[in-house]
This record gives C-alpha cells, sequence and structure tokens, in this order.
C-alpha cells in the first residue's frame, strides 16, 4: 500500500473554517522549536507560542500542505510568520476551547557527513532522548 501524505494540513484548514463559521477565534499552538519555524521569539514560552489566525489579527494568511504562513504584529513590530504544518501541535477556539491536539511530530534528522553506527552511548545519548518533546498545556 502506498504512503499517504499527512492529514494535519488538511485538518488544521478544515478546522480553521469551522472556527470562523462559527465566530470564534482561531487559535494555533505552535512548536517553536520545529525546525525551519519562524516566530517571534520574544513570545515563545516553553519552546511553544500561541498565534491568534483571526483574519482581523493577520494579514496575508497562506496554509497549503508544507507550511502556514502570514503578516502580524508583534508588540507593535511587523514580521512574517511561518510555520511549517507538522509544527502545528494543536487548534482550536479561543472562545469555548473546542478544536483539535495533534501527536506530536519528531524533527526531521539532518542527513550527517559521518556514517551512522546505529549505536549511541554516553552522555549525549541520554540527553537527545529527553530533548525535543515538547510538552503540552491548556491555554485558556
Amino acid at each position: 500500500m502506498a504512503q499517504m501524505s499527512s492529514s494535519r494540513p488538511y485538518l488544521v484548514r478544515a478546522l480553521y473554517e469551522w472556527i470562523l463559521e462559527n465566530d470564534c477565534t482561531p487559535y494555533v499552538l505552535v512548536n517553536a522549536q520545529y525546525p525551519q519555524t519562524s516566530v517571534p521569539e520574544a513570545f515563545v514560552e516553553a519552546g511553544q507560542i500561541v498565534l491568534n489566525l483571526s483574519p482581523n489579527a493577520i494579514r496575508h494568511l497562506e496554509m497549503d500542505n508544507d507550511r502556514i504562513t502570514f503578516d502580524g504584529r508583534f508588540g507593535g513590530v511587523a514580521q512574517q510568520v511561518w510555520i511549517p504544518a507538522q509544527a502545528v501541535m494543536a487548534i482550536y477556539a479561543r472562545e469555548n476551547g473546542q478544536g483539535m491536539v495533534f501527536e506530536v511530530e519528531p524533527a526531521p534528522v539532518p542527513p550527517s557527513d559521518e556514517p551512522d553506527t546505529g549505536a549511541t552511548s554516553g552522555p549525549a545519548a541520554t540527553k537527545s532522548d529527553k530533548s525535543g518533546r515538547p510538552s503540552l498545556k491548556v491555554v485558556k
């Protein structure tokens, strides 16, 4: 059977429309440490950031199967935000919390020049086993 693409970007787009059609404010919880994520670092807490995707709050929103991009103002400073689809941890309505939480995606491993021996040991192995797993907290 052929490998299917991720359903996450499709679900995020559908829930975004559903939240707007119900006159609510769409918020996304993002893993700010996911590779190629560009968000305002000053607002990142515990490796995560909550972003308001309301049409009143942002401009030039684009959602496709690979990423979400938009222009926003953070602390009065204009900034372009770039979020890989796999960095989205949840999308929900601010008013009632209805939406969906997604499984945390492991970050893709960049290719290295060294051959993979398949064995890791020592302090580096212990540290990497614990890192990269952002925690999810309830945001009201």
